[in-house]
């Protein structure tokens, strides 16, 4: 098999033999290539590469971004004061960089009105649009009618 590795000539060597130099230099043999011809084993320490790699692992799922998914819900009914209260946490939660999950709510028979929740949710968007894009469009699910927002991207602020 083909020994590499720092302060290892590559060179081939019978199995027996690479085990010895591994141990000789009180380090690990490792198999790196098991389909080449010969095989290729690094000589290393195997339980500092491990910690590396998870070390690595850690610091890219530090570095991914988080996306936060705020939810904002309404009724049917819901008056424009109260529409414009949740408006304005919209706005706020849309410039923190956090995503929106707009629903009405039908609580009992207030079902029957999903045309006026439909209509609340199209403005909410409306009124919205200069703040963040629609996701996707309101659509039932079970009670509720849920529409998607995501914030836009300004220019020159990285995300």
């Amino acid at each position: 098999m083909r020994v590499v590795g720092e302060n290892v000539e590559p060179d081939i060597h019978p199995i027996r033999d690479a085990i010895k130099i591994a141990d000789d230099m009180g380090l690990d043999l490792v198999e790196i290539a098991p389909t080449a011809n010969p095989p290729v084993c690094k000589i290393m320490d195997y339980k500092k590469f491990l910690y590396e790699q998870k070390k690595k692992q850690k610091e890219i799922k530090a570095n991914a971004a988080k996306v936060v998914v705020k939810e904002i819900r309404l009724g049917p009914n819901t008056d424009d004061h109260d529409f414009n209260f949740k408006l304005n946490h919209a706005i706020k939660f849309l410039k923190e960089g956090a995503k929106l999950k707009v629903y009405v709510f039908f609580k009992g028979r207030s079902i029957i009105y999903k045309e006026k929740g439909e209509l609340i949710l199209l403005r909410f968007a409306q009124e919205i649009e200069e703040h963040g894009k629609v996701e996707q469009m309101p659509k039932m699910e079970g009670k509720r009618m849920i529409m998607l927002v995501a914030p836009k991207k300004t220019p020159g602020k990285k995300s």
